[in-house]
This record gives structure tokens, sequence and C-alpha cells, in this order.
């Protein structure tokens, strides 16, 4: 083996392990040489003329919606889109329409919900993966096959449950919600739910929980422990548990999955959802 080809496979190797740390998305659409010198920074702008600014009108947005320059902004944008939007339809239009996150514009679309609309039983995830972002629904490839066989377990389906993330576009590198994006999705998480009026829900994983209840949560501690979500339309019980793809990567947890599946059948047949 000669020098060339053992290069060329140990770059093999490494661009395989990135993609399977999740990487599929290139700084820039150029090589650069990050070594090169860079370029003399162009010189300022002048001031601007404050006095002709003062009396001429103000500029008029684009069209379609204005951009959101801060997490603040994006914040107090949603808390004013989200409680207008009428219909899951409208909650829809308004997210394809929110430039509050930046998550926006590395994923390919929106993952917004998939299940029954008119479904008594609501399942909150985290974010979407890679496979949720081409596909367009939450809960898909591996993760998604194992939530299905969670739900069959306990005699559900996706016809018979409603499912969407607490955020809906996927985190470059599937990497997990911050919370300043957490904090932006939250209306929209919270109108999603009051107009879906679910009677019983379930949170998979930590993140889920943080975003609805306000807090730093570990599944590890919280998962299994019931909880009440104080809606507008009323009281809602909510069972935090283990997220798929989490038991996809430590599978000696599924003892406590099925538990945790178990409790949550329970309550939903005493509540009269089930058979």
């Amino acid at each position: 083996m000669n020098d060339m080809t053992g290069t060329f496979e140990a770059d093999v190797a490494a661009l395989q392990f990135l993609i399977d740390a999740g990487l599929d998305v290139a700084i820039d659409a150029t090589p650069n040489d990050r070594f090169a010198a860079r370029p003399e920074p162009a010189p300022p702008a002048p001031a601007p003329d404050t006095t002709r600014q003062a009396s001429a009108p103000a500029a008029r947005p684009s069209a379609g919606a204005p951009p959101i320059d801060s997490d603040r902004a994006a914040v107090a944008a949603a808390a004013a889109i989200a409680p207008a939007c009428g219909t899951l339809d409208e909650l829809r239009n308004a997210l394809e329409s929110f430039e509050g996150l930046a998550i926006k514009d590395t994923a390919t679309r929106l993952v917004f919900a998939d299940g029954n609309p008119e479904a008594d039983i609501m399942i909150v995830g985290e974010a979407p993966g890679r496979e949720e972002d081409r596909v367009g629904k939450p809960f898909v490839g591996e993760s998604g096959k194992l939530l299905d066989r969670m739900l069959a377990s306990i005699g559900l389906d996706r016809s018979t449950v409603y499912i969407t993330n607490s955020v809906l576009w996927r985190p470059p590198g599937n990497r997990k919600p911050n919370p300043s994006e957490t904090e932006a999705m939250l209306p929209f998480l919270i109108r999603h739910i009051e107009l879906v009026e679910p009677k019983l829900m379930m949170l998979a994983g930590g993140a889920a929980l943080s975003a609805l209840f306000g807090m730093d949560a570990r599944i590890t501690r919280e998962r299994g422990k019931w909880r009440d979500y104080d809606a507008s339309f009323g009281t809602v019980p909510v069972l935090p548990l283990y997220h798929p793809a989490y038991l996809l990567r430590q599978p000696s947890l599924k003892r406590d999955a099925w538990a945790d599946l178990r409790a949550f059948r329970t309550r939903a047949q005493a509540l009269g959802l089930t058979g």
C-alpha cells in the first residue's frame, strides 16, 4: 500500500465517522483555505445622516414575514402569532411563515405532526431527526418503528394518537434544541395542545418535559412520574418516559419503558380512552 492509498482510506474513514455522527450539511458551498491570510476588512461606511432619516418615510418590509433579529424578539413574535391561530391548518401556516429560528434555514422542511388530530391521546417528542426532516413526519426511521411497537404493546397506533414535537425543525447534526429555540417554539406548542385538546399526554424525552413545564429535566429521574398540565381547556395528566431514540442507544432501559407504558395504559383505560 503506497502513501497515497493510505491517506485516501484514512480520509474516507474520517468522513464516514462524521456521517455516522450526524453530520450531513457542509458549512460552506466551496472549499476554503482556513490557513490563508485573511483580507483586510473594508473601511467602515460613513455614518448615516440621522436628520434626513428622521424626515424620510419608514422603509417597508419585504414581501412575506419580516426577519426576527434576536431571541427575545422571536419569543415575543411567537407569543403574538400562536394564540391567534384558530385551527391546526392556521397553526401550520403560521409556523411555515415564522422566521424566528435559524434552524429553519438548515432544515429541509417543517415537521408538523402525524396521527389523528381528533385523538384523545397526544404524544410530544423533542425535535425531528434526519429521517423526520427528510420525510416530513415525526417519529420515523428506527426510532419511529420502536415507537410504533411501544404503542402496539398497549393497544394503540397512529390512528388513535396524535404526535408532534416541542421543536418542529431539525437542529443541525441532530443536536439537542437549545433553550432559545425551545422558548421560541413554546407558544406554538401550547397552542398546538389547545387546538387538539387531548385528555392524556405522553412526553417522549427530557427536552419535551423541560419545554412544557419550564424546568431543567433529567428524564432518568422524571420518567414514570405523573404530572398535571394545566391547559386552557382543563387539566391533562402527563407521563414522561424515555424517547425511543434513547432506548435504541440504551436497550437495558426497555424494562423501565415497559413499566411506564403499562402505567400509561392503566390511566388511559381509567379515563375510558382505550379498551
